[in-house]
This record gives C-alpha cells, structure tokens and sequence, in this order.
C-alpha cells in the first residue's frame, strides 16, 4: 500500500491531498489506520516469536550439545576407569602369584620354624625365597634402584621399591634389597589388615620422596586355611598409573582425568593435576559451593555441570574404581566444550536484532523494499541454520573417518546407528542407507551372527571384549579382529556397542603359512640329528620344550619364547659333521672330541645364517655354551650380556641332560637335578633362568609334563648331591 503524496498550501502548514486543498486526516480513514496498525502488530508478533523460537532453538541445540559430551565424556571416563582397574587388579596378581606359590608356601613355613641365629649363613630356603622374588620383582617393576649415592658414603640410600615375605607379628622373613622403609601410617595399614585379606594402601608420599602405593596379600599354609604370613609389595606410580590416566588420541585440550578419594569432609586429589600440580598436593573440603568432586562422591556416574579445583565451570563425570576406594573424575572445560554452541547463540541472535532494525528501517523509509529484506534475512538465518546441522552430522564422522578400521555402533536390537566411511565400502553400500538397517542385512547373517553374540556378552558384562574369529564370505575364509565397547546408559540415548572391526586376514594367513614351513623344516633337521645319535634320541625336543616352558615362565614376549623353542631344536643339528663314534662313546671324552662338539654347535649357527627367523635364533646358537661366569665359549662373554634366549636353553639343555638316560649312565630325578643346577647358579648359570625352572616345575604343571618323557622303569634316585664340579663337568658334556 503506498501513502498518497501531499502537497503544502500556501500560508499553511497543513498536509493537502494532492488536488483537494483538503488536510489529509488520518482518523477520516479508518481502514488504512486498521491496516497501518495489523502491519506493525504483525512486526511486532514476528518478531517476538522469532526471539522465542531463536531462543528455544539455543536452548535445544545446548541441551543436544550436553548430551553429545555426556556421552563423550562417559566414554573416556569408562575407559580410564577400566585401565586404572586392570593395572591395581594386575598388582595383586603379582603378588597373589606369589602367595599361592606352594613351594614359596613350603620354605616359608621352614624358616618360620627354625629361626636362623646370628651370624649363621642365610639358608637354601632363603636363598630360594629372595631369588624368587628378585626375579618377580625385576619382571613387574618393583625393582627401582634406590635414592641416594651409590658410592660409600655417609648418607643414607634409601629404597624406592620391593617385595618382602613378613610373619604374623609384621617381621620380615625374606625381602629384595633395599626395601622402603615403613613409615608409621604403613605400619598402621599392616597391623590393621583383617586376617585372610588382601589390601591396598595408598597413594602416600614415601620416605624417598616418591608417590606410592603399597599392596599387600595373605599367605596361607599347605596343610590348611591358617594364614602364616604377608606378601608386601611397594612401588612409585608415576610411571605406570598416573600415564593410564591419559586418553589415547584424545587432542589437546582442557580434558582432565584426576583420582580423588574421600577422607573425612575433605577431597585429596590423588593424582597430578593440570597446571603443574602434584599429586597428593590439593585438598578440598566438600562443602566447597558447586565442587564437582563433591557431587562425584554424592552421585557417582552422573554427569554435571561445575567447578573444578581452580574455580573453572566444567562438564563432569565419574566412575567408581572395583578395586580401590576411589573415584576417577573426567572433566573438560564448560567454555571449551560449550563455546562453539554459545558463539552460535550470539550470532543468532545478533543477526536477528540486525534483521529486526533492516526490517524496522525498510518499513519507516522503503516499504516497498521491506519484503525483499525480510525474504533476505529469512534465507542467511536458515543458511546459517542448515550449516549448524551440517557441522553437527559431520563431527562424528571427522573423528572417525581417518581411522583405518571400520568402526560402527550397534544398540540393543542389533540395528546400526552410526557407521564410518570404512565401515560403508566394506560394506558395499552408502553411508546414509546403513543407518537403522539391522546387521545382518549389511554385514551379513555370518559375520552379523557373531558380531551380534559378541556385542550381547560385552553388554551383559559391561566390559570391553576382543575377539579374533573366522568367517567364510563368498567363498573364502576371513580373519577379523574386533573390539567390542558397551556405551553406558544415557538418558533419551539407547543402549549400545561400540564395534572397531579390523581385517587381519592376509597378516594370519601369512603368519601361519611361514611358521608351517618353518617348523617342517625344522623337524625334518631334528629328526636327521636323531638318526645319527640314537643314545640321545629326542632330546633337541625335550630341551625345546623345557626352554619354552623356561622363556614363558619369565614373561619374555612372543618372539623370544619361539626364539628359545627353535634354538633348543636345531642346538645339535652341528652333529652330522661330528664322527658317529664320539656321539656313541661311552665314558668321559678327550679334549679333541670336546672340541669336535663344540664345534659341532658353532657349525649349527654358521649353517643357519640365512634362515630368515622371528627371533635372535642364530645369536642364541652361539652363545648356548656361555657360562654366567664367563668361563664358557664364547671366552669372556658372560652376565647380563649373554642373551636371555640364550641362557634358557642352557638352563633346558643341563636339565635334560642330567634327567634323561645316556649310553654311559642313568638319567638323575628331578629334585636331584634341580640341586645340582642350585649348585651351578651364579657360575654355570643365570639365577633367575633356574628359579624360573623351578616355579615352572612347581607351580605349573611342569613335573607332570616331564612325566612324559621319563622311562617306564627309571632307576631310584642317588640321595648324593653333585658337586659344583660335577656339575660344571655335566655342564660341558652336556653342551
């Protein structure tokens, strides 16, 4: 509608009609006054509901976004916890192994019984004892050298970690070297323990200055439920806890997991918190206004917004730890969680307030430019809108995307609800139609079958599951390694599983097919040594078998393990070019047919050069003949520098040798032959490789595995102890 132009009359100020001479009166025309009035109340009404529907949009978007990092957070949350758990879970492992040693048990009981006097020289039972839990300890990082010089001087060096055997009235029976002190707290913890119950004591500041934990596990006798003493464990956790507190692949940012513990009305923050502080260095009080750590421990697993030790408002969660009476708090930043959603909100706004002012300046001064205006405010606040929900799709698929596995989350009804891009080729189909299609009209009913049973026993036990399973697609056989993450119960969210689906086929097969053809060959080389020396028929085997059994004992990894077994096999392959008399010879042999066998062995590396093995097989054939003193071949090789590969087939070969039947004597028993290995260590061989032996032959079935390989008939065991000499001779013979 346009409004009529007016005109001046002359000695008046009155507004004309252009042509009448007449004022214009507003009120004369009640109609235009109606629609000049429905068009600024319809102004007004779009606006105002423009403002609400903005707002409520924010408010919607805000909510969404809390719920996005409720899950996130959860997520991290759930698996720091899990982490945290494993590793104190993994501690009393250690020492629960220990505990449940029965030859530990047996040694334990003796020295109880017969107190040493003073002076008199430690016992075998002792010796046993400490090299046992020295090896323990050097195996799962309770052996840190201790603080202080380590020069002759007058200042005290003081321990940082240990295991220790202590009796019921808390004094030790047998402890590694420089054990920490126990401090009065500690002491406390000990005499406090409720009989028959493993403990955890900690995180505490030790007398070296360093943080960390004690664990402590009840020893019972071998005849009943009568506990007769404490396996104590104490090491630093700054190097193993602390880091699992750290999220892998999480960016940098204000994302924190922290361990906190209640004492009384306060909150100790266990762990390092970001900005340099220590651990052990902040307490809170929990009537602190809008602490989170204070509603962690009045809502465990809820989510929340509030502040954090320095203040800062944060989204927070928590998660209760199984094994210790703590909590793990996982938080991050309100402004840089919520700061995108509240940059947004302002911009709308914004905008809307400009367009708002366009569309108020268009109606006073161009009304006829007034629709056009709003039609081009209407399109930027929808183009703004539409590259909101855009960003918000694809935020997911930007972290996911650059993995190289599939990754997809299932719920309950085995549907998908989210898929990667890997995911999608794999499957053969695109993005968009994966999603609410049940697994097995995307996957397949093979593979979909047991992916669905795998992520139902994640969600029944509320654990991360993996599973290395074959299936047979089109034909063929595949190999798939997958992880299966239950997601925690958020509220409006469906409960689900996190699947990362990984295709390890053509690594297995390959794996598979070389470790195939490797050990046919190396059976096929066994069995032409067998033939040629029939007194020591299968013997390469035994002694591949005890040194497997040895490197697995120690915890010496995969590639070391089939390292030993494969050495121990082929030690004797230099045999063939060792004259078949010397191999058959009765009685003791000269120093020329010493030679000729050593050499033998050598021969077996030298011909083995090329063979392309996983492990140090070739370096541990030259060195099977070292001794830990040094007085082997190769000359002056010796200690720490001999291969551990190598000083468990040493170990094997002298207690096969010793056990098994020869042309010129009866093979000795087990015990006997334990004793004179006992003998040799230190000199012949590495401590730690005999004790591994034992605890093998003791606590893992290795006496009755042996039984295999002894004759039906085998002589009665002399009750004489070999010498160190004798031992040393059988040692030579033997290699």
């Amino acid at each position: 509608m346009a409004i009529p132009s007016t005109a001046t009359a002359p000695g008046s100020s009155d507004p004309l009609i252009a042509g009448s001479g007449k004022p214009f009166d507003f009120k004369g025309d009640p109609q235009l006054m109606l629609k000049i009035g429905g068009t600024f109340a319809g102004i007004v009404a779009a606006v105002a509901a423009t403002i609400y529907l903005v707002l409520s949009f924010v408010n919607d978007a805000r909510e969404r976004d809390m719920q996005a990092w409720q899950v996130r957070l959860g997520i991290v949350a759930e698996s720091r916890t899990a982490a945290v758990d494993q590793w104190i879970e993994r501690q009393h492992g250690t020492l629960r192994g220990l505990a449940e040693n029965n030859a530990l048990k047996l040694y334990f009981t003796r020295l109880g019984e017969n107190r040493r006097a003073a002076g008199a020289p430690q016992p075998a039972e002792a010796q046993y004892l400490n090299t046992l839990l020295t090896v323990t300890a050097a195996r799962t990082g309770y052996r840190i050298a201790p603080t202080g010089p380590a020069v002759r001087a007058s200042v005290p060096r003081i321990g940082v970690a240990g295991l220790g055997l202590m009796d019921m009235r808390g004094r030790f029976v047998v402890s590694t070297g420089h054990f920490p002190p126990l401090e009065s707290n500690l002491r406390r913890f000990i005499d406090g323990l409720p009989k028959g119950k493993a403990g955890l004591f900690g995180p505490y500041k030790s007398p070296s200055g360093k943080i960390s934990i004690a664990f402590a596990q009840p020893i019972f006798s071998l005849q009943s439920n009568r506990q007769i003493g404490i396996v104590l464990g104490i090491k630093p956790v700054a190097s193993e806890l602390y880091p699992l507190l750290r999220q892998p692949g999480l960016p940098a940012g204000t994302q924190e997991s922290v361990l906190i513990r209640r004492r009384g009305s306060v909150v100790d923050y266990l762990s390092p918190l970001a900005g340099g502080t220590k651990a052990l260095s902040r307490i809170m009080a929990l009537n602190t206004p809008h602490l989170a750590a204070a509603f962690a421990f009045s809502h465990p697993g809820d989510f929340t917004m509030a502040r954090d030790y320095s203040g800062t408002e944060v989204l927070a969660t928590s998660r209760r730890l199984k094994h210790a009476q703590w909590l793990l708090l996982h938080k991050i930043n309100r402004d840089e969680a919520l700061g995108p959603s509240d940059s947004r909100a302002r911009r709308m706004l914004i905008f809307l307030l400009l367009g708002v002012v366009i569309v108020g300046a268009a109606v006073l001064g161009l009304w006829r430019h007034g629709a056009s205006r709003r039609a081009s405010t209407a399109a930027t606040k929808f183009r703004q809108m539409a590259d909101r929900f855009e960003q918000q799709r694809n935020f997911l698929s930007l972290l996911t995307d650059s993995q190289p596995n599939a990754i997809f989350i299932a719920d309950a009804a085995s549907r998908l609800q989210f898929a990667n891009a890997v995911a999608a080729r794999r499957a053969g189909m695109e993005l968009d139609d994966m999603i609410g299609k049940a697994m097995d009209a995307v996957l397949g009913p093979t593979r979909a079958k047991v992916l669905q049973r795998l992520n139902r026993e994640a969600a029944e036990e509320g654990r991360q599951l993996t599973d290395v399973h074959r299936v047979e697609e089109d034909g063929e056989e595949k190999v798939y390694q997958t992880k299966h993450i239950p997601l925690p119960i958020a509220r409006d969210l469906p409960r689900g599983v996190l699947v990362v689906e990984e295709d390890v086929t053509s690594a297995v097969i390959e794996r598979e097919g070389r470790l195939k053809g490797l050990r046919d060959l190396v059976g096929t080389l066994v069995t032409v040594v067998d033939r040629r020396d029939p007194n020591a028929a299968h013997h390469s085997e035994r002694v591949a078998f005890v040194a497997r059994a040895v490197a697995e004992e120690m915890a010496l990894g995969r590639e070391n393990c089939e390292a030993a077994e494969y050495a121990g096999r082929l030690m004797n392959l230099g045999k063939i070019l060792v004259a078949p008399k010397i191999l058959t010879k009765r009685g003791k042999l000269t120093a020329a047919e010493m030679t000729q066998v050593r050499e033998g062995i050598q021969a077996t590396a030298d011909m083995l050069e090329g063979v392309a093995f996983d492990g140090p097989v070739t370096k541990t054939l030259r060195q099977v003949q070292a001794h830990w003193d040094g007085s082997g071949h190769p000359k002056g090789l010796k200690g720490e520098a001999i291969l551990v590969t190598a000083r468990a087939v040493t170990v094997a070969n002298a207690f096969v040798a010793l056990t098994s039947k020869r042309a010129h004597r009866d093979g000795v028993s087990i015990d006997q032959a334990i004793e004179t290995l006992l003998s040799g260590a230190g000199t012949l061989y590495d401590r730690k490789v005999v004790a591994a032996l034992i605890s093998y032959l003791d606590n893992h079935g290795g006496r009755e595995r042996w039984a295999e390989f002894k004759p039906k008939k085998p002589r009665p065991a002399r009750k004489r102890t070999p010498s160190r000499a004798a031992a040393k001779i059988a040692a030579e013979k033997t290699s």
